[in-house]
């Protein structure tokens, strides 16, 4: 299972962090690749299932996911339920401090981590029409490559739209992969 975390400080409440989270049809502002996110179940929390319609250079593919748990406001749980081993999470911690290099303006933060963990082998070449002379070994490294850059950019993104200003955002960035 190939491991991708990213996390970042960011200056509003917990609580605020934790609803702006949930709310997943927003998350197609964010990317490059997301066109679209559709709930087609639930209402944001444990048991809610979305449809993520990706599109890559000549690709599109619709993921389907689910939250598998939520812990208001410390923690969202997901998954994806088909054509893919992957699951993750985004985890919600309030800092006791704020760090030195904090807003002037921040009253209050907390810590945001996204986590994915996938099994990249267990993609099912199927579930994608590929071009002719087009290998789905191609497909999947290049594929793998995006998934570093795609997390980073989701989080600055976020950060920027939920505390209402552009600013320089430190990641930490961890993956525990030798395919990303």
């Amino acid at each position: 299972m190939d491991e991708l975390v990213v996390s970042t400080d960011v200056y509003v409440a917990p609580e605020e962090a934790y609803e702006f989270l949930v709310d997943f049809p927003r998350y197609e502002r964010y990317t490059e690749y997301l066109d679209r996110v559709s709930r087609t179940r639930g209402d944001g929390g444990s048991g809610s299932r979305y449809a993520l319609k990706f599109a890559w250079w000549k690709l599109t593919y619709t993921a389907r996911s689910e939250v598998t748990d939520v812990d208001p406001p410390t923690r969202i749980d997901w998954r994806i339920v088909k054509d893919i081993r992957a699951h993750g999470s985004w985890r919600i911690e309030p800092l006791e401090e704020l760090p030195a290099d904090a807003p002037d303006d921040a009253d209050e933060g907390c810590r945001v981590t996204l986590e994915i963990n996938f099994d990249a082998d267990s993609a099912d070449s199927s579930s994608v029409s590929l071009p002719p002379l087009v290998s789905f070994g191609w497909v999947l490294d290049k594929v793998k490559g995006l998934v570093t850059e795609e997390a980073e950019r989701v989080v600055r993104r976020a950060v920027a739209d939920l505390e209402g200003r552009e600013r320089d955002v430190r990641l930490d960035v961890r993956d525990r992969t030798e395919s990303l």
